[in-house]
């Protein structure tokens, strides 16, 4: 186990999403059920934290986000607000509530200067979950975050990538950013029967645009 950092830096190990990686429905389901898409090599961007290769939009001031969408692979999900357990671990959204994801309320806000964090499963018990076509996204789709101020957080995607658990590039994921950055965070990276999903898929976007305030 990693040591703890502060809680209000969105810098979370990446043991931290392992609770979101049982594979509960394909364990149930048998070896023949598909497993979820995950990104090709094609959609993976070279990334040097803190330093965008474009500058996007203004940033937004604070406002909690409550719910995301991502039209292109059918996403249309409330947002809770998550923290860590007792463990320094990212809390997770109840499996049973699979059209469900969380954010990290304790670190940045989406839409704002830095590094916001949405994560959800990719399956529950009963079949796929919130982010089952993660790893289906193409750089360029477009992810919308509705907050309480009454905007809408428009963001575009830089990349998609998936990382084994055992080499998962906390910086690069988590880092602190210079522009308003997102990061959406499911399993994947191949399945085992016995340990559930090995890895993580991760989406990188930026904010371009807001509408709404």
């Amino acid at each position: 186990m990693r040591s703890r950092r502060s809680a209000g830096d969105a810098a979370i190990a990446a043991v931290t999403l392992l609770s979101l990686c049982s594979g509960a429905w394909l364990l149930s389901s048998g070896a023949g059920t598909p497993a979820p898409p995950q990104p090709s090599p094609s959609q993976a961007g070279a990334r040097e934290t803190g330093r965008p290769r474009t500058v996007g939009t203004d940033a937004l001031p604070p406002s909690p986000p409550d719910r995301i969408r991502i039209p292109s692979i059918q996403v249309d999900a409330p947002l809770m607000g998550l923290g860590l357990t007792k463990a320094g671990s990212l809390d997770v959204p109840p499996a049973e509530r699979k059209n469900l994801a969380g954010w990290y309320e304790a670190g940045t806000t989406p839409g704002e200067t830095g590094t916001a964090i949405v994560a959800g499963h990719v399956d529950n018990a009963d079949g796929p979950a919130v982010f089952y076509r993660l790893g289906a996204l193409r750089k360029g789709s477009t992810i919308e975050v509705d907050r309480r101020d009454g905007g809408t957080a428009r963001f575009s995607v830089d990349a998609i990538e998936v990382y084994d658990a055992k080499a998962f590039p906390d910086e690069k994921v988590y880092g602190a950013a210079a522009r308003p950055e997102l990061r959406v965070i499911t399993c994947g990276g191949g399945y085992s029967r016995t340990t559930g999903y090995r890895g993580n898929v991760v989406v990188f976007a930026h904010l371009v645009g807001s509408s709404g305030r």
